[in-house]
């Protein structure tokens, strides 16, 4: 770090990405990113790994920030690949930076937080999301972004809507970002606005454990890790919102395009014959829903996420889906195949 302030700040920072990382409402798996600007070079977390790890690992990766915006600027592919931009010398591990490196490059302000906040998305999904926004946020500096694929795209669809002042940006179909200039400062906007987007969440019964346990047979499927996932199944408006599509594009990455019900008298057995492949997770509605016996940690973090977003949406609302573009984008793309690998290896 260039000075003891710098490294005073970046310790902060590390402690508040655990904490972050550590509640599933703000950030899943390896999703989020935050960073901190310490002259020319921003410190990010490394693609792949976890904030809730920020404490006991080494997640914070140096990229050299003028180059880097220069490369933003100039439209240049090379932008979409921020490890070409990260500072060897104090990279030891060889980690790439996030693939959000040039959303943080681009805002001014020296601390950037970026959450898969389940009350933002569960509003930058519907497609009133910025009339509802401006309601919500009167008095804020913020700014909404239709969605565009994370990383340059993004970064380019920012900086077409970014005005001076600006510290809170709504991210269509995908997230929230905060900035400020100390840590502290960025953490109070971070639980203002989320107080101001915070939604109520549908009363849901309990998941039918017996049933799912017959339901699974002898298919190697399992419960999920966390019990809230069994939610996205209990609702008849969850269900429909899930069926018909991906949300958002962790969702993809995680879990696959869309989700799968199973059709009425289904096991999983019925289910995996009917597709020709057994999926990353199963919904039976009215009873729950099961995972494939070797579905990562990240997967199950996802089927929470999923069941966290979707019982807060607006069931009157009309939502935007990911296109069929869109998901392949997503599922091919160099830089969610380097994170994927990370996750399958833990």
């Amino acid at each position: 770090m260039a000075t003891e302030a710098d490294a005073q700040e970046l310790a902060a920072l590390r402690a508040l990405s655990a904490r972050i990382g550590s509640n599933p409402h703000l950030t899943q798996a390896a999703g989020g990113n935050t960073s901190l600007k310490a002259g020319d070079t921003l410190w990010i977390k490394a693609s792949g790994t976890w904030l809730k790890d920020a404490l006991s690992d080494d997640i914070m990766v140096p990229v050299a920030m003028t180059p880097l915006i220069e490369a933003v600027k100039r439209h240049d592919p090379a932008a979409d690949k921020p490890q070409a931009f990260a500072i060897d010398a104090l990279n030891p591990r060889g980690l790439r930076p996030s693939i959000e490196t040039t959303v943080h490059a681009l805002m001014p302000q020296r601390v950037v937080l970026h959450v898969h906040c389940v009350d933002t998305i569960s509003l930058a999904v519907q497609a009133d999301c910025e009339s509802e926004a401006a309601r919500r946020l009167e008095g804020i500096e913020w700014a909404y972004a239709p969605y565009r694929r994370p990383g340059l795209p993004l970064a380019q669809g920012i900086a077409e809507r970014l005005r001076p002042g600006v510290d809170v940006l709504i991210l269509g179909n995908h997230g929230l970002v905060v900035a400020a200039e100390t840590v502290a400062e960025a953490e109070r906007l971070l639980h203002r606005v989320r107080s101001l987007l915070a939604r109520p969440a549908r009363v849901m019964a309990r998941p039918d454990v017996e049933a799912l346990t017959a339901l699974a047979g002898d298919s190697g499927y399992r419960l999920p890790a966390d019990a809230e996932a069994h939610a996205v199944a209990l609702d008849v408006d969850s269900c429909r919102m899930a069926e018909a599509g991906s949300l958002y594009p962790d969702h993809v990455i995680f879990l696959g395009q869309g989700s799968v019900l199973a059709r009425p008298g289904e096991q999983v057995a019925d289910v995996a014959a009917r597709l020709g492949e057994d999926p990353v997770a199963v919904l039976f509605p009215g009873a729950g829903v099961l995972m494939r016996g070797d579905a990562s940690s990240g997967a199950d973090a996802m089927q929470r996420c999923l069941a966290d977003v979707t019982v807060r949406i607006d069931i009157t609302a009309r939502l935007n889906y990911l296109t069929a573009a869109e998901n392949d984008e997503l599922i091919n793309w160099d830089a969610e195949q380097y994170r994927q690998k990370l996750n399958a290896a833990g």
